[in-house]
Formats: C-alpha cells, sequence, structure tokens
C-alpha cells in the first residue's frame, strides 16, 4: 500500500498513527508530496478527482479517501482489537468524538491556509475568526466530554490527540490547555504513546 500525504496534515497523522497502533505502517509506503487549493498536483488528481490528501493506494489498486474512510479501511485489515466499535451503542458515539476532531482540525487547516496561502491583502479577517470560532466551540465540547477518551485507543482517541497536536503545531497561540484540563491530561498521557512521538510534526 501506499499513503500519498503531507506529514504536517492532522488527517495523515491521524492515519499514520492507526496504522501504527494496528500494525499496518510497516506494510505502507509513504509518498510525501504537497497540496495546496491553488495549485495543481496531478499526482493527487489522478487519484483523488477532488485533489486532496491524504489518499491510500491499496494492494488491489482502490484509491481510498478520506481519512476516515482511509482509517476504517486499515482498521478492516489487522488481527488486533478494532478501533472503530462494532457495537451499535458504542460506535456512534465514538464517531460522533471523532467528527469533532475532524471538524476541528479542518477549521484550523482553513485558518492556516488563509493566513499562509492567500496573499495578505486578501485575507478575510472575520471569515478566519469564524473558523477559530469553531475550533474554541469543538474545545469546550470536547471538554466536557473527556471522559469519553478513557479506556482502550479507538478512532475517537486518535482523532483528538491529532488535532489537539495540530493546535500546538500551527495555533499555538489559541493557547488551549488553559481552559481544557482535562483534555490536556488526555493529551499528556496519549500523546506519549510511541505512534503519537513517531509522527509528531517537524
Amino acid at each position: 500500500m501506499q499513503l500519498i500525504h503531507a506529514a504536517a496534515s492532522p488527517f495523515a497523522r491521524k492515519i499514520r498513527v492507526l496504522a501504527s497502533e494496528t500494525g499496518l505502517l510497516q506494510h505502507i509506503a509513504l509518498l510525501d508530496t504537497a497540496v495546496l487549493p491553488v495549485t495543481l498536483n496531478e499526482q493527487v488528481n489522478a487519484a483523488n478527482p477532488l485533489g486532496k490528501i491524504p489518499v491510500l493506494l491499496t494492494d488491489d489498486g482502490l484509491a481510498l479517501f478520506d481519512s476516515r474512510v482511509i482509517c476504517e479501511y486499515l482498521d478492516s485489515l489487522h488481527d488486533r482489537p478494532r478501533l472503530f466499535p462494532a457495537d451499535p451503542a458504542t460506535r456512534w458515539a465514538t464517531l460522533r468524538l471523532a467528527a469533532l476532531a475532524d471538524g476541528m482540525a479542518e477549521a484550523a487547516l482553513l485558518v492556516r491556509y488563509e493566513r499562509g496561502v492567500r496573499p495578505a491583502e486578501y485575507q478575510w479577517d472575520e471569515w478566519i475568526e469564524g473558523q477559530l470560532g469553531k475550533v474554541r466551540r469543538a474545545l469546550v465540547a470536547l471538554e466536557e466530554q473527556a471522559d469519553a477518551l478513557q479506556g482502550p485507543v479507538d478512532i475517537a482517541q486518535v482523532a483528538v490527540a491529532c488535532a489537539l497536536g495540530y493546535l500546538d503545531f500551527r495555533l499555538a497561540e489559541l493557547d488551549w490547555r488553559s481552559t481544557a484540563p482535562a483534555l490536556e491530561q488526555f493529551q499528556a498521557r496519549f500523546s506519549a504513546r510511541e505512534s503519537m512521538q513517531a509522527t509528531a510534526p517537524k
């Protein structure tokens, strides 16, 4: 398998963490590339018409996207405990938390694009603040549900840890730990895992 990705992406990191936790990382070749909304990447476009990464090229010829689909696909390939729960009561609560974390990461990534890619004279401060509002509301909701981030590793824990790691990497000025002590404890614990240490953005 091959993973077309950008190493700094929280969504690519989520995949690599899950692959590490399930023993699959050694079977995936990592193809690092860059994709920007205004720059064509023909390799990525050929695999994903949306022109977005990450994309997983499977051994049987599939090109899978986005990160949620890739993670669930990989979770079907190993014989360790599943990170996507099968029990409905647990599954939907876990997927809801994972979706909240993904949405927070996406909003943070859009802020990064606006500040780092769009020319300064065209940047829209109100739009940036709207995205940061999503991040702040997600942090409040995740802090309220931090008790759910316990127990065996699951996709919600992976998604939350990677999203928080991206905030540290790109939006450190938010100082999210000052208002989220339970999340801070979770992140300190989860970030110590080998899978997280090996995938930390640089």
